[in-house]
């Protein structure tokens, strides 16, 4: 694992061993995440997401304290997974990652909790996986608009589908005003963060 630019995000490069038959990777171990992030993911609940090309599903994120934390790999197919920091307060608020994510390098990322999580299928149907550190709970659930112009967050589409819970959420401005957004100091405390 190797932190990426926001504080609390890492990519995840596993070992492929391949051969005639295929290839074999360890895609998740808990030891090297904790040892890496400094905290252990403790698996709530797994999710996998079959979306078809040009959709864009986020930005997602959950109230701190619980928060989510995530560990995503494409399992079929290809997405630019985007990492946003919507956490007030951060030296990085505002900013985003892309990392892509596909079934031939099999890389994942890891967010830890009070980050937004957002992806866009690039293959005609992608398969994306990820691990969860707490339940889907709809009250405590939020979503940024992916398309607000303040992010600017370049997507690889040009007409991104989106849900209509996606395509009314406020952006990054109006969710901050509303309150909606964690407090970097309130994920700080909640779960340490190498700013490094």
């Amino acid at each position: 694992m190797k932190p990426i630019g926001i504080p609390g995000a890492w990519l995840v490069e596993p070992v492929l061993h391949g051969d005639a038959r295929g290839v074999f990777l360890e895609w998740y171990r808990s030891d090297a995440q904790a040892e890496q992030t400094g905290h252990p993911l403790h698996l709530a609940q797994a999710n996998l997401s079959a979306s078809s090309r040009g959709s864009v599903r986020g930005i997602h994120f959950a109230d701190v304290p619980p928060g989510q934390a995530k560990y995503v790999t494409c399992a079929h197919g290809a997405v630019l997974d985007v990492i946003v920091d919507i956490r007030v307060g951060s030296p990085t608020f505002g900013e985003w990652e892309a990392v892509p994510l596909d079934d031939e390098s099999r890389h994942a990322v890891y967010l830890s909790e009070g980050l937004g999580h957002a992806f866009c299928a690039l293959s005609d149907q992608a398969t994306i996986v990820y691990l969860c550190s707490t339940s889907y709970a709809p009250q405590r659930e939020h979503t940024v608009h992916p398309l607000d112009p303040d992010l600017g967050i370049d997507w690889p589409v040009q007409s991104p589908i989106l849900s209509g819970r996606d395509a009314a959420a406020p952006g990054l401005a109006e969710a901050a005003d509303a309150g909606l957004l964690p407090a970097w100091a309130t994920c700080r405390d909640y779960r340490p963060i190498d700013e490094k």
